[in-house]
This record gives C-alpha cells, sequence and structure tokens, in this order.
C-alpha cells in the first residue's frame, strides 16, 4: 500500500471528513464537548466542510493517499489520513488583513451551517469554551518563541490503516519543515494512552496537563495533554 502525503483539494473534502469523523467519533474531548443525544452528523459535516474549505487557503491541511488504483473500478486515491497545521505567528506581530477577512468569511460559512440545520448539532458551547479559556491558559504558559510554533490542530487516520505509518508521514510534512527552520511544533491530545507515547516517538515532549471542567468539584472533565517538539539539527 503506497502511501503520497498531498494538499488538500476541494474533490478531497467528503473523503477527509469521513476519516476525521470515523476517528473522532470516540474521541474523550469530542465525547466531552457534543451532545451525544443531539449530535448531529450531517451538521458536523457542513462545520467541517467550512474548516476544510478555510484551510486550504488558510493553513497547512494534508491527505495521505492510497496511490494504487483499483483495476475493477479503476478508482484511486483512497484518503487514510487527514491533518492541519496552523503556520507560526510571532504574537507581537498584527493580523493580516488577509487573515482577518478569511476568519470572517469562515464564520459566515459556520453562520449559515448553523441556521440551515437549526442549530449548532448538539455541541454544548459552555464546554467548548471552558476549553478555549484553558488552551490560552496553556499556551500562554508553554509559548515562549516569538517566532510562534507550528500548531498541529487536526490529524485524524481511518481506524483500518492505523499502525501503517499513515500518521508518522502525515507529521513528516510539517515537522521535517519546521526542522529546517529551526522551529518548535505544538499539539494537544485529548488521549493520554497510546497518543502521547506515539507522539513522543515522533519527538514531542509534555509540558502540561490541561484539566477542562464543567463546573465547580464534581462537575465532569476533560483532560488535553500539551506537547512541545523542538527541532531537530540539521546537521
Amino acid at each position: 500500500m503506497p502511501i503520497e502525503v498531498q494538499p488538500l483539494t476541494t474533490a478531497d473534502i467528503p473523503g477527509a471528513i469521513e476519516v476525521i469523523q470515523q476517528a473522532f467519533a470516540d474521541d474523550p474531548y469530542f465525547q466531552w464537548v457534543f451532545d451525544n443525544e443531539k449530535f448531529n452528523k450531517v451538521r458536523n459535516y457542513g462545520s467541517l466542510e467550512a474548516r476544510c474549505l478555510w484551510g486550504i487557503g488558510n493553513a497547512i491541511f494534508h491527505v495521505a493517499v492510497d496511490t494504487d488504483t483499483d483495476p475493477a473500478t479503476k478508482e484511486s486515491k483512497k484518503i487514510l489520513g487527514v491533518s492541519c497545521w496552523l503556520a507560526p505567528h510571532p504574537p507581537s506581530e498584527p493580523e493580516s488583513w488577509y487573515t482577518w477577512s478569511q476568519n470572517w468569511v469562515l464564520w459566515f460559512r459556520q453562520g449559515l451551517n448553523n441556521l440551515w440545520h437549526g442549530g449548532r448539532g448538539g455541541l454544548n458551547i459552555r464546554r467548548y469554551y471552558i476549553w478555549k479559556e484553558r488552551q490560552a491558559e496553556a499556551q500562554k504558559s508553554i509559548w515562549d518563541d516569538e517566532r510562534g510554533y507550528y500548531f498541529c490542530n487536526i490529524v485524524a487516520v481511518q481506524p483500518d490503516a492505523q499502525g501503517r505509518g499513515v500518521g508518522r508521514k502525515l507529521f513528516e510534512e510539517v515537522t521535517n519543515l519546521a526542522d529546517k527552520e529551526g522551529m518548535r511544533c505544538y499539539l494537544e491530545s485529548s488521549r493520554k494512552e497510546p497518543n502521547v507515547g506515539i507522539y513522543e516517538r515522533l519527538g514531542f515532549e509534555m509540558r502540561r496537563e490541561m484539566e477542562c471542567r464543567d463546573g465547580e468539584g464534581e462537575g465532569e472533565a476533560c483532560m488535553l495533554y500539551c506537547m512541545v517538539r523542538e527541532p531537530k539539527s540539521s546537521s
């Protein structure tokens, strides 16, 4: 099964969304931030589609594909994995007009999606903003490189393709670039086992455990694990 990593195209979006939805179906953060009884997979598809369209021009969005061609159907380019990274941005530099306008385009598309489906498809807004607050705190305490970080926003591998090196190829597409530039990489994982160990083998180190708690005391909580990768010397 030859695997090739390629930039996401609009034609790849349906396959990429299928991989993301399958990979995150039992993700602890996903389970915490969505109400299972109200979850709307079709509405979630629309949200991910808007994110993919935004990501083609505003992020580092890749798909890992099986380049074998089925001789019976002549079909090829089966998507096995997806990754989305945000490029480094120095916090001292203001957001560009282009970035600002593209973020508003994403917001508008998401708003239309909410109107079309009559809601947010089971997304718990309170919990979403709890996570955003904890994330901001974690990044403020960890991010000390004024040049910014390559931020792994999404990495997903089709369940039946796991263990075949798909995730490593997706990571190396960006980590190799980060090494050349001498830049750090950052990610958050909501699954300690086995993910943290996998990311450690890719050069990441645990820097902080992030607790997202809904309410005081006995309120439901979701743990995320913040990891940083130092650039490897090219010499």
